[in-house]
């Protein structure tokens, strides 16, 4: 996982950087970045299913409350998940369906349950933020992949740029001095 975080953010910079001189390589490392966020979407995904924790759908309660934060920095996440099972333990926090979860009052629990055993774990609040995050960035670089398509249809890569402007000068009469 850290290694397609890693590979997205530095495909990223290293399309940016060579934008300027190959748009032929800005687009395939874009696309390169846009391929790890995706592996890693999985792997998020992956995580939760191996954990039996609950993949949120993108209008889940507790997503659409992280969404309408928009977290500047992992401190304003961590305070989101804190708030949330905060929600959850008091008894205030509603599913997709708009149901409160299982209370420990009336329902039937093993002697030995955590009386917070149905807030669901700090992980699951994580990893559906992250895949919220990720899916958001798979978009703009989606986005920004047709984007660079277009300009590149349009423009044509460095080279051409280079030979267009090379036979424009060719072109212009020259002023002899004789």
């Amino acid at each position: 996982m850290v290694q397609a975080a890693r590979s997205g953010v530095q495909n990223i910079a290293e399309g940016s950087q060579v934008s300027g001189t190959s748009k032929k390589m800005e687009i395939k490392l874009t696309n390169v970045a846009r391929a790890s966020l995706e592996e890693l979407r999985l792997d998020y995904e992956d995580f939760l299913r191996q954990r039996g924790q609950e993949l949120w759908p993108p209008d889940h309660p507790s997503l659409m409350r992280f969404k309408n934060l928009r977290c500047k920095n992992v401190k304003d996440v961590q305070q989101w998940v804190q708030n949330e099972r905060r929600l959850c333990a008091a008894g205030t926090h509603k599913d997709e369906q708009g149901n409160q979860p299982p209370r420990q009052n009336g329902v039937s629990v093993p002697a030995n349950a955590s009386p917070s055993a149905h807030v669901p774990r700090h992980a699951q609040f994580v990893a559906n933020a992250a895949l919220s995050l990720l899916n958001i960035g798979c978009y703009l670089l989606d986005r920004q992949i047709k984007a660079q398509a277009a300009a590149f249809e349009k423009e044509g890569g460095f080279t051409e740029r280079l030979y267009r402007v090379r036979q424009q000068n060719r072109a212009r009469p020259k002023n002899r001095r004789e």
